[in-house]
This record gives C-alpha cells, structure tokens and sequence, in this order.
C-alpha cells in the first residue's frame, strides 16, 4: 500500500507543481525542487528506501543521452576550447574547493569523503540550464558554450566520482594510477558509446528494409540505446557516462539518415516526457528522503544548513573566479587566438559565470551513495545528500531565478536577431521548394496538375511573405485530398528538408533551428501521409 501511495504522491505532485510552473512562467525544475522541500516536510508520507544502483541506472543514462542527442556538434567544436577548460579544469577546481571547505569545516568528512562530496556537487546541470534558457533571450553561443559544459563536465564530474569513491572505500589513491585509469577509462567508454550506435543503427536499418520497423520499434530502440551504452561500458569497467554521451551524439547527428518523420515526432514526444519525468522522479524522491535526513542531523540541523549554504556559496564563487580568468587570459597570451576570436565584452562572460546552476544529475549521484561501506554505514552519506540537496536548491532558486533579471539588466540578449535568423532560413528552404516544383511544372501538362501545381506555388509564396513580415497573419492551409498534390508537396518538402540539411552540414545553421524547421518539416509530411 506504501508503494502506490507514493506513486500517487508523485503523480498528483507532479501535475499540481506543473501547472504552477506553467502558471508563474518558472522552468519546472525551479518549482520541482521547491515542491521537493514542501513534501520533505509533509506529514503522514511514506519515506521510500531505494536501491542506489536503480537511481544511477535509470536517471543518468538517459539524461546524458538525451542532453547529447540535443547537443549542436558543429557549436560544440566551434566553442570546444572554453567548453573543455569549464568543462574539465572548473570541475576539477570546483571538486577541489569544495572538499578543502568540507574537510576543515565540517567534523568527520575524511579527504575521500571530501572529494566525493565535490565531484557530486562540481558539475552545472543541462537540464535545468536548458528549461531556463528555453524561456530566456539568451546569445546562442553563451547557450551553447553552457549546454556542451554541462554535457562534457556531468561526463568528468562522474569520473572523479568514481575514483573518489574508490578511494574512501579502499583507503588508498594513487594520482599517477588515477590519470592513466582515468584516460583508460574515459577512451574506452567513447569507443563503447560510437560501437553501440553502430550496432543499433546496422539494426534498425536492417529491419527497415526487411520490412519489420516501424516508428515504435525505432523509439523503444532508441531508449533502449543510453541504457544498452551504460551496461556495456561499465561491464567492460570504461566510463559508461561518456558511453552513453558519445552514443547520443552520434546516433542524433546521423538519425536523420535513417529514420523516417513518424519516428522523429513520436520519438521527440517520448524523449520530452521522459526526461521531464525523471526530472520530477529525482526532486521529489529526495523530498520524500529530507524530513527523515533532516530529523537524523539533529539537534545540529542548523549547523549543517549553514554549511550546505557555505559549499553553495563555494562553487558560485569558483565558477565566476573561473570563468573571467580562462575568457581573458588566453587571449592575453595567444595573438592567433585574439586574432580569430576577439576579447569578448564583460556582460555575456558574467552571464556566462551566473549559469552555474546545479540539478538532477548531482542529485541522482546523491542518492546513489551506496548505504554501506564493508560492513559499517557509509559515513556521512546523509549529510552528503543533504549538502547536495542545499547546494542544488540555492543555486537553481536564486541563480535560476536572477538569471532573466541578470541578462535584461545586462542587456545581453539577441531574441529579434534569432527570430530573424530563423525566419531566413525558413524562407530559404521554401525557395527551394519553390524552385524544385517549377523544374516538376514542366512535367504536369495537364490542366488539373497546372491548377494543383500553382495552388501549392501560392501557398508557398504566402509563407514566405508571412515569414518576410509581408502578411499580416498566416492562412490555414486547405486540406488536399488528391493524389497529385499529395505527390507535389512531397516533392517540395524534400527539397526542402534537402536544403536544411546541406545547411546544417555546413555549419550555416544551427541545431536548434534545424530541428524546429525539421520538426515542421515532419508534421507537413504526416499530414500528406
């Protein structure tokens, strides 16, 4: 009865702290995290005990894969110097201060202790920075440098963790073992990652010619894929994080070679929910966990709340000491770089420092701390989630909440120049669309095909205009129900999906514009269907 309980707990909890979320305009894993405190406290609800190895398992994979498959390639090379500096060196920095700070602060947290604590803390999370970017006019390249971080830096942040936690179960850490293991295991787990893409991939094209896929089977393929990454990788005993970020990113950038619009609208909508869901699984999991945290800390509850704000106060801290050194002073020292990418102005760089927003990914390492270490307890493993727990809510509140504030007062934003850069490139997958159907007129020559054929002309021109600001509103396309005109606009909707894929193989557009026109691009196609 406890289990459905809870189950209920969490539906119902979800759906009341969504509407809210909707209803004050804040990123859900702002209201999900605060919901997560309100239930701590809640009377009456069941306290679940969960296996830790089940939370690792089911929130990191697909989390990691589902932020890689979002992730521009072409924007992660082109940043991939400040990506790597953040997403490496301020991890380790991070992971660093935090564990001096613990260790002199905090009675009975050892050097390992100390240093798992700050690898599970180190790394900004990509969830929640993409739910308040999402709402935000942020630059696309401060959007961009902060995703591939957070994507790269979950990916050492876990690492780390691992050789921390090695380190506190066994007693003893080597750093020149620690270094090679750690180029071992990190090479290994991205050679996991881009075989198990393959293999899936060599299987669903062999289905689909066989005739036994289908848009279900594609997507239950696809979330089979950061789980099938993960295992292998960590049977072999390489990195299954960087397994399932590498299969990520090649299974989203070669997708579009084969698998058809049905799968991509459903899979999106499958992908969209589950992650949200896991969002919800992971703050309210450890809501459920805090009262009963919070009551074993006492009668120091305070004490230890104070620290927890001390280590948040931490890594905010490191990350804008971080981030304004490694902007500037590469450059200083480089000609060539300064060169090709010029001193940026302060305003973005201090935008860039205010992302810092940790999330669900810390939280799930949290509570995967394994309960015990031989035969003892695992030492301070609930104050370690509880200062986990600290760290994530002020950092989401309070940076989550400022950053819109923070960017407007700033002025640091670029929304009218999107828009008009999508409108563009909108407009020139059109043309040629426009372009293919008059080279297809001169094979209509009846006058039916030149009626239908002109029809589909006129339309496209009208989205055009609407695009160029030419109309004042967008008419409703008429249903087509004959064969001829089915064929037409299937014809030049893959001149135009042509076009935006050229683009975007040229690095002349950006993936979050692609797979809006793509997204378009696959309903189109499901209407003709």
């Amino acid at each position: 009865m406890s289990e459905a309980l809870v189950l209920v707990t969490f539906l119902v909890a979800v759906v009341v702290l969504t509407v809210l979320a909707n209803r004050f305009r804040i990123p859900y894993p702002i209201v999900f995290v605060i919901g997560g405190v309100v239930l701590g406290f809640a009377r009456h609800l069941p306290r679940p005990h969960v296996d830790p190895d089940v939370i690792m398992l089911l929130v990191v994979p697909p989390l990691l894969f589902g932020a890689a498959w979002n992730t521009d390639l072409i924007e992660l090379r082109r940043n991939a110097r400040p990506i790597g500096l953040h997403a490496v060196g301020l991890v380790i920095v991070t992971m660093l201060a935090v564990a001096a700070v613990v260790h002199a602060t905090v009675p009975g947290f050892s050097w390992p202790l100390a240093f798992t604590l700050g690898a599970i803390v180190s790394p900004p999370d990509a969830v929640a920075s993409e739910a308040i970017f999402a709402r935000l006019a942020v630059p696309r390249r401060i959007a961009a440098i902060v995703n591939g971080e957070c994507l790269m830096n979950d990916a050492t942040a876990l690492v780390l963790y691992r050789f921390a936690l090695a380190a506190a179960v066994t007693g003893a850490f080597s750093l020149a073992r620690a270094s090679v293991a750690f180029l071992i295991v990190a090479a290994g787990g991205v050679a996991v990652g881009v075989a198990v893409a393959f293999v899936l991939e060599g299987a669903l094209r062999y289905w689909a010619r066989r005739g036994y896929g289908d848009s279900l089977v594609a997507t239950v393929v696809f979330l089979l894929a950061p789980f099938a990454a993960y295992l292998a990788a960590e049977e072999l005993r390489v990195s299954g994080v960087l397994a399932a970020v590498a299969g990520g990113l090649l299974l989203s950038r070669r997708s579009t070679t084969f698998i058809d619009s049905e799968t991509r609208v459903l899979g999106t909508s499958v992908w969209r929910l589950l992650i949200f869901v896991l969002n919800a699984f992971a703050f309210l999991l450890i809501g459920l966990q805090l009262g009963g945290i919070v009551e074993s800390l006492e009668p120091h509850a305070r004490d230890y709340a104070l620290y927890g704000l001390l280590l948040a106060v931490t890594v905010i801290v490191v990350r804008i000491a971080w981030i304004f050194p490694a902007t500037y002073v590469p450059r200083f020292l480089s000609r060539r770089l300064r060169k090709h990418d010029a001193y940026p102005p302060w305003q973005p760089i201090a935008v860039l420092s205010w992302s810092g927003m940790r999330g669900i990914v810390s939280l799930a390492i949290a509570l995967a701390l394994p309960y015990t270490l031989g035969d003892q307890p695992f030492p301070q493993r609930s104050v370690a989630i509880f200062f986990t727990f600290c760290v994530v809510f002020v950092t989401l509140v309070f940076q989550g909440l400022t950053l819109g504030p923070l960017i407007e007062w700033l002025g640091v934003t670029e929304s009218s120049r999107g828009r008009r850069r999508e409108a563009n490139l909108r407009v020139r997958a059109l043309e040629a669309g426009i372009a293919k159907l008059h080279a297809e007129g001169a094979k209509r020559t009846t006058p039916l095909e030149r009626e239908i054929l002109q029809r589909i002309l006129d339309e496209y021109a009208q989205r055009i205009d609407v695009l160029r600001g030419k109309a004042a509103k967008e008419e409703a396309v008429e249903a087509q129900e004959s064969r001829v005109d089915r064929s037409l606009q299937k014809i030049a909707l893959a001149a135009e999906r042509q076009t935006i894929l050229t683009m975007r193989a040229a690095g002349e557009i950006p993936d979050e514009i692609y797979r809006s026109i793509e997204y378009d691009l696959d309903l189109a196609t499901l209407r003709l269907s």
